[in-house]
């Protein structure tokens, strides 16, 4: 009896398990900014095209698309990846650490890259034998949630219709091994906010509350979370915080303007309204105790990540098949966001997080300077990965 793609793949994920590392340490070491990141995309075509992948056309100037068509009919699936780093100082003495100054992977998309570049792998070592066609996209940007809206824009989509979409984020608070989701919602809908605050400013030593922004974001910031008091979705507390607090040039000096930037993450439509129009009295409260103006500005905003129930049954089955279904559990709704979820609206399909926690227990949160994730994670995420597709692709 013939042996099957999910036989052969802990053979096939042995051979691709050391390129993987070595791109992701590669990645690592040389992060990119949202929008900038064309060593990456170079060195991810690079390699797609050794393996025997089409290169289709990117809308993005950053990013990639490639096709593998298998041998037999089937069912169209892409496979998605972010490829960004954040402005974060690394402060871990890696032998890849970040050559970056100020910039780090510190959310795990070198994982998240290279171990898709490790699915590209796989499926070209099997592909006359695979059943469908097989779109891998190297997404942008989804750091500051503007890449995946772009990339659908300039007709991504159009250009590569596809019947399923799936991708996996590596998560520091789980061990590697374990894979996690669940159908409807799993991550929440991310909006980012700026508000901008004038008041008339004057002498440090004349101070007062009246038109001081200083006085006024300093109240602001710690009150952020009271807009989303109550409201919860499954257990899951809905957030808002600030990110970024700006003011003022000299010590002596009370400005004039201050600026505020954080981000509010509900997970029903509902919620959003009611927490912005929380915030809004929150903001007209500020600007009467200190005779201030405070202007709020909505920025880039992604939906709620939703599972596709259907999609996400297949899924689990294939992930227990490389972990084991011990290894394979249903995950509460999280407050984190991502912009996979642009696809999710469109295209049915499943997100998932794969652990990747160091084994000593140092890993460090997301998007902070002692971040860390073990590489053996790239070898779940490429094997559930491309278990799940080549699954997906004969249904």
């Amino acid at each position: 009896m013939a042996r099957s793609f999910i036989d052969d793949l802990p053979e096939l994920l042995d051979a691709a398990y050391d390129p993987m590392v070595d791109l992701r340490h590669d990645f690592h070491a040389h992060p990119e900014l949202s929008f900038e990141e064309h060593r990456t995309t170079r060195v991810v075509k690079e390699r797609l095209v050794s393996l025997g992948f089409e290169l289709r056309s990117c809308p993005t100037e950053t990013g990639a698309v490639a096709r593998l068509v298998g041998a037999k009919p089937g069912r169209r699936v892409m496979v998605r990846a972010d490829i960004d780093a954040l402005p974060v100082t690394e402060e871990r003495s890696l032998s890849f650490a970040s050559r970056n100054d100020g910039v780090m992977h510190a959310c795990g998309h070198d994982v998240h890259t290279a171990s898709l570049l490790g699915v590209a792998d796989l499926l070209a070592r099997r592909r006359d034998e695979l059943a469908g066609v097989f779109t891998l996209l190297f997404q942008p940007a989804e750091e500051v949630i503007g890449g995946a809206k772009v990339m659908i824009a300039g007709g991504v989509l159009d250009d590569n219709p596809v019947d399923y979409v799936i991708g996996v984020h590596v998560t520091s608070l789980a061990p590697v091994g374990l894979v996690a989701t669940r159908a409807g919602i799993l991550m929440s809908d991310g909006q980012t906010l700026s508000v901008r605050i004038a008041g008339r400013g004057g002498h440090g030593a004349m101070a007062t509350t009246e038109g001081n922004v200083v006085l006024a974001v300093s109240h602001l910031a710690p009150r952020l979370g009271s807009v989303v008091e109550g409201l919860t979705y499954e257990g899951t507390d809905c957030a808002c915080s600030a990110g970024v607090l700006k003011a003022g040039t000299a010590n002596n000096v009370v400005p004039r303007h201050a600026l505020l930037r954080g981000t509010l993450r509900t997970f029903t439509p509902d919620q959003k309204v009611l927490a912005l129009s929380r915030l809004r009295e929150l903001l007209a409260e500020v600007d009467s105790i200190f005779s201030v103006r405070c202007e709020l500005e909505l920025d880039e905003t992604t939906p709620a990540v939703n599972n596709n129930a259907a999609v996400v049954s297949s899924v689990v089955a294939s992930a227990a098949q490389v972990v084991g279904a011990d290894n394979v559990i249903a995950f509460p709704p999280v407050t984190p966001s991502d912009d996979v979820s642009e696809f999710l609206e469109r295209v049915p399909g499943c997100y998932l997080f794969v652990g990747g926690a160091l084994a000593d227990g140092t890993s460090g949160m997301h998007h902070s300077p002692d971040f860390a994730v073990d590489d053996r994670a790239c070898r779940v995420v490429a094997g559930v990965l491309a278990a799940s597709a080549v699954e997906l692709a004969k249904s």
